[in-house]
């Protein structure tokens, strides 16, 4: 439990890809080839780390939203959710979507973790759209444009806040997709 807390930390402040398994070591209070014993590759450290970050900041909850009938009111309720939550978790997510692509085994663990999450979330907020199916893919690949932590900080860094960057985004999807 040490290791995954000292690469959670680690994580957060200096990100994946500027952490180092000395460091890691160093911050648990363990040798280097203890981290190596719990955790032989890359991979399952982050995948442990994520584990650990996710139940203690545990991600916004689809399900919260599916009970919501009108699409429009759904979608901007689940913005508002997921781009408070982006608000409170950004010094981690900021580093490891900053560093997924540069990480293979980061990205590996996202492709099991995050993504397959994140695609749930896409079917919970793409049901009930009344668009052509011409048009079910633009509104799938717009709904993934405005969930993502990259468009969160866009807004606002604009000086939106959290609540008014998931107004606007959630307007732009409706006033596109609404007939």
């Amino acid at each position: 439990m040490r290791i995954t807390e000292a690469a959670v930390e680690l994580h957060g402040t200096l990100g994946p890809a500027n952490t180092r398994l000395t460091d890691v070591a160093k911050l648990a209070g363990v040798s280097r080839m203890t981290v190596y014993n719990h955790f032989p590759t890359e991979r399952d450290l982050f995948f442990a780390c994520s584990t650990h970050w996710a139940t203690r900041n545990p991600f916004p909850d689809p399900a919260s939203w599916a009970g919501i009938e009108d699409p429009s009111e759904r979608l901007v309720g689940a913005l508002k959710e997921f781009y408070g939550w982006y608000g409170l978790k950004e010094d981690m997510l900021g580093k490891v979507f900053r560093d997924t692509p540069i990480v293979p085994a980061l990205a590996q663990v996202m492709d099991e973790f995050w993504w397959p999450y994140a695609e749930g979330v896409l079917d919970t907020l793409s049901a009930g759209w009344s668009v052509r199916s011409a048009d079910a893919e633009a509104l799938r690949t717009a709904l993934r444009l405005v969930v993502t932590f990259d468009t969160w900080r866009v807004l606002t860094e604009s000086a939106l806040d959290s609540e008014d960057a998931a107004e606007l985004a959630g307007r732009m999807v409706i006033g596109a997709f609404e007939r």
